[in-house]
């Protein structure tokens, strides 16, 4: 394999993983499989969403809402947790995982699509928001409500980070015919959670960030379809 290095004790060295994937492996004497850690993370965020709006009185619009965006969350930790595995997996240069991994770009980017999203929920472009929660929501719905759009937003972040290193490696590795069919799946993966976050459109009304979000979706989705087209195989 080409530039692969060792694991210790069976996981991946740090810089070759997600944030997500080093937080679940960095909990002191927990050792969670992949399925226990999605399991959890849905579980938690679910209670308190359902816990919040039964205390608040919210509007069952309010937790459907809640309900969704947690579970496209947890759906994003699924494709991040694939995309991770399988890109260890392949036969690339260390330079790819280095870039993917080690960059630390994805969180900039989920840092980005936060800001922009609280920048339209500050300006008056969410007004479905409003009528989700309240003219004045009580501070613990507005802590869990933004905890559960950064975790949206930093697998937004993640998900164009993919696409665009995706795009890097077609245009500056050539691949085993394997490894290309691999990484079509990887390119594959990440559409499909590009195509799971509109099921947050209901929830956003007619405002800017309907269309923030359908164009962040066609963008990843024409990234990585040209990434996956442009792949050169060495054979």
């Amino acid at each position: 394999m080409i530039g692969r290095r060792d694991a210790v004790d069976g996981d991946p060295t740090f810089g070759d993983t997600w944030v997500y994937e080093s937080l679940v492996g960095g909990v002191p004497g927990r050792r969670l499989s992949t399925r226990a850690a999605i399991g959890v993370q849905f579980l938690l965020f679910e209670a308190l969403v359902v816990g919040l709006a039964a205390v608040y009185g919210l509007p069952p619009a309010a937790a459907v809402a809640g309900t969704v965006a947690v579970a496209v969350a947890a759906a994003g930790s699924v494709a991040m947790l694939y995309i991770g595995t399988a890109t260890r997996e392949l036969d690339l240069p260390d330079a790819h995982r280095r870039l993917l991994f080690g960059s630390g770009v994805e969180v900039l980017f989920g840092v980005l699509a936060f800001v922009a999203l609280v920048t339209g929920l500050l300006t008056g472009l969410s007004a479905p928001f409003e009528s989700l929660l309240g003219r004045e929501p009580p501070a613990p719905v507005v802590f869990v409500a933004l905890l559960i759009l950064w975790d949206l937003c930093y697998r937004i972040g993640t998900s164009w980070w993919t696409a665009l290193v995706s795009l890097w490696r077609s245009l500056r590795i050539r691949v085993e015919t394997g490894t290309a069919r691999r990484c079509r799946r990887i390119d594959a993966a990440n559409v499909g959670f590009a195509l799971l976050e509109l099921a947050l459109l209901p929830f956003l009304g007619g405002t800017t960030l309907v269309w923030a979000l359908i164009g962040h979706v066609v963008a990843v989705a024409v990234v990585s379809a040209a990434a996956a087209l442009l792949l050169r195989t060495a054979s």
